[in-house]
């Protein structure tokens, strides 16, 4: 059963609990919560994608690279996305035609 490695970082289920708590972002605490969740039997990767609305692969994805490369591995971090369609002062109605 795939389990996040708390050993290899010197962490406990804890300390992924605690930054699930204090993460500035929405994202990373649901990252952190859904690894200490996992790590203590309470879920696993199938049944948090299931209840949070996210794909499976998505979920044993964040495991993975927290075993790989540890906490700030799975902190969300902007990718910059798609250039938006608009131009701010279209999109705020000051644009008139």
């Amino acid at each position: 059963m795939l389990r996040p490695d708390y050993e290899r970082w010197n962490q406990k289920p804890k300390d992924l609990l605690k930054l699930a708590r204090e993460a500035e972002h929405p994202r990373s605490r649901e990252r952190y919560l859904a690894l200490y969740m996992i790590g203590t039997g309470q879920s696993n990767a199938t049944q948090w994608a299931e209840q949070t609305g996210r794909e499976n692969q998505t979920v044993m994805k964040w495991v993975h690279i927290y075993n790989e490369e540890g906490p700030a591995g799975v902190a969300y971090q902007h990718t910059g996305g798609r250039t938006p369609f608009l131009p701010k002062m279209r999109r705020r109605g000051s644009f008139q035609l």
